[in-house]
């Protein structure tokens, strides 16, 4: 139940109403009714939302990873599964700030997704804009998108 729930520590006087609360519960359980994968259940902090298009010849993937640097991203192909990992440090100064409420999340991410044909690895073209990673991947050969005869 831990790894449902956005966690990160509290702070000795930090209020917060029943209804935060609630959100914090129940907002985000089903943010993915079809969950992304099985590494839904690691422990981690946080994941980018991807959004994942198949056109004639490519794949393109793109997801939301701001407040990093690129060289901080990590991208691994083995087979059609696509996992895209890294870290987001916490790096905000405490001094004098009483938050009521903080959204972001830090720490270390992980996020796979199995993509829907085979795709040439060495041809990928990655790029890293505003927070954007776009991942623009050709399919192979072999995973072009075919019509088969039924015979009788």
């Amino acid at each position: 139940m831990r790894n449902l729930i956005p966690w990160r520590k509290k702070k000795k006087n930090e209020v917060m109403p029943a209804e935060s609360r609630r959100e914090n519960l129940f907002g985000r359980f089903f943010d993915d009714a079809f969950w992304p994968s099985t590494d839904f259940f690691e422990d981690r902090s946080w994941f980018p939302r991807m959004d994942v298009s198949e056109k004639k010849k490519e794949i393109i993937v793109e997801a939301e990873i701001p407040g990093m640097e690129k060289n901080d991203i990590d991208v691994r192909l083995n087979g059609r599964r696509l996992t895209i990992s890294g870290e987001r440090s916490w790096d905000r100064e405490e001094k004098e700030k009483d938050y009521l409420r903080c959204e972001r999340s830090y720490g270390y991410f992980n996020r796979s997704v199995d993509l829907p044909a085979e795709v040439n690895g060495n041809k990928i073209d990655a790029t890293y804009k505003n927070g954007i990673l776009k991942l623009v991947m050709p399919k192979t050969k072999e995973s072009a998108i075919r019509t088969i005869e039924i015979k009788t």
